[in-house]
């Protein structure tokens, strides 16, 4: 089993930044792309960005963070990071990280989640 931790939410004013972090326990399991999604109240979840092992990243269109936030990992950490800098209040949300990752020589990769972390961004 893997489980994901995240940390590094709270309450922030607009303009200001936030970093959170996304650690995965599971030592015998390999961890290959992982993402972080938000869900604002009343919404659906939401990609947010992306990024593969070899540290490929994209981000969703559809959440305007381009230029703002940034996704970074470190695999000997198993950890994901989500920088994100000029924060504005639509940016408010719970934030999960999510995990692929399989057992060596496993053909296929099981999806996991973290709980979440607030992110509330006002004045």
């Amino acid at each position: 089993q893997v489980h994901l931790v995240e940390s590094g939410g709270g309450l922030v004013q607009p303009g200001g930044s936030l970093r959170l972090s996304c650690v995965a326990s599971g030592s015998m399991y390999i961890i290959y792309e992982m993402r972080w999604y938000r869900q604002a109240p009343g919404k659906q979840r939401e990609l947010v960005a992306s990024i593969t092992r070899g540290g490929s990243t994209n981000y969703a269109d559809s959440v305007n963070v381009k230029g703002r936030f940034t996704i970074s990992r470190d695999n000997a950490e198993n950890s994901v990071y989500l920088q994100m800098n000029s924060l504005k209040p639509e940016d408010t949300a719970v934030y999960y990280c999510y995990g692929a990752a399989a057992l060596p020589g496993q053909l296929y990769a099981n999806n996991y989640w973290g709980q979440g972390t607030q992110v509330t961004v006002s004045s």
